[in-house]
């Protein structure tokens, strides 16, 4: 149930939208037991942005939301693959690319709870 959700100062084409899914589709593989068939995406182009009080570099801020316990290395091993995906499909330097982790204990999906 991992949910990702990303924030760039960029425009997003929608070719690269689905190049964005299709990588952290495969991407998300990295942390144990989760795949593309629970992930939810969201993409937020265009979003003002400020990194040490500058907003002309581009930039990203990707939540991953994440049913279950914390996972420090799976997590470190997204991170740079989240990183590199950035990099690669909009030219965000990872210096430039925040990532946070929010594991969930409840989950709510399909009328109940996990």
């Amino acid at each position: 149930m991992p949910f990702i959700n990303t924030k760039v100062n960029v425009t997003i084409p929608e070719e690269k939208e689905k190049e964005l899914k299709e990588r952290l589709g495969e991407a998300i593989k990295l942390i144990p037991g989760k795949s593309e068939q629970w992930l939810m995406l969201a993409f937020e182009d265009e979003c003002r942005m400020y990194f040490k009080g500058d907003a002309g570099k581009p930039l990203a801020f990707v939540n991953v939301k994440i049913y279950g316990s914390e996972q420090k290395e799976a997590f470190d091993h997204l991170t740079g693959e989240i990183t590199r995906i950035m990099n690669e499909v909009l030219s965000i330097e990872p210096a430039n690319v925040y990532v946070a982790y929010e594991p969930i204990s409840s989950w709510g999906w399909n009328g109940g709870n996990f």
